[in-house]
């Protein structure tokens, strides 16, 4: 167990707990303005445990085929759930919508975990890459814009509008690089479906 694998790790359970926060926040005793600030925290937490499990890896030359794919499967499963929790609460995120990164992750997982079952292990893109973050600063923004709202400097139409149209942007960049991901990726996924 090296650490860039325990963070890793650690970005996984993060994923309950962040969604803990946000439903039960008042039997929890965790309301208004604080709510949006310890989600605030808990997404930074997340997101360098991302950037330094990365540096480490490298830094350490600990970068191993278990981690090529956990890492993407770990940052999948902490923003997914996080979307997925934005369909409830205070945001109401239309689900069909957040549906968009579910697919998205499902199917290069697949394709991902076919491959490397094949002896392939396929990296992480730079589409990928960038659709980490676009997805990353669209959660930063929502909840930015859910402490304008606790603080009473905008209403809740306005917030829950604004946070659909972040999520469009999000989902539209996602699926893109969801298909620029299969199309980078072709050979080895015809091989591997071909071996099945």
């Amino acid at each position: 167990m090296s650490i860039p694998l325990y963070l890793t790790l650690m970005r996984i359970f993060l994923s309950p707990i962040f969604l803990a926060v946000y439903l039960y926040s008042d039997k929890i005793g965790i309301q208004g303005a604080v709510l949006a600030y310890v989600l605030l925290g808990l997404l930074s937490i997340s997101e360098l445990s991302d950037i330094f499990d990365g540096f480490f890896a490298r830094r350490r030359n600990q970068v191993t085929d278990l981690g090529k794919v956990l890492d993407p499967m770990a940052d999948s499963i902490f923003r997914i759930s996080v979307f997925f929790t934005f369909t409830q609460g205070i945001v109401q995120l239309p689900l069909l919508l957040v549906f968009v990164f579910f697919i998205r992750d499902s199917i290069t997982s697949t394709i991902r975990t076919l491959c490397a079952l094949r002896g392939v292990a396929l990296g992480a893109r730079i589409s990928g890459k960038v659709k980490a973050i676009v997805q990353a600063v669209s959660v930063y923004c929502i909840l930015l814009l859910m402490l304008a709202y606790e603080m009473g400097w905008m209403d809740l139409k306005d917030f829950q509008q604004m946070s659909f149209y972040i999520t469009v942007v999000a989902a539209l960049y996602t699926l893109v690089s969801g298909i620029e991901y299969i199309y980078a990726n072709w050979t080895y996924i015809r091989k591997a479906i071909e071996k099945a």
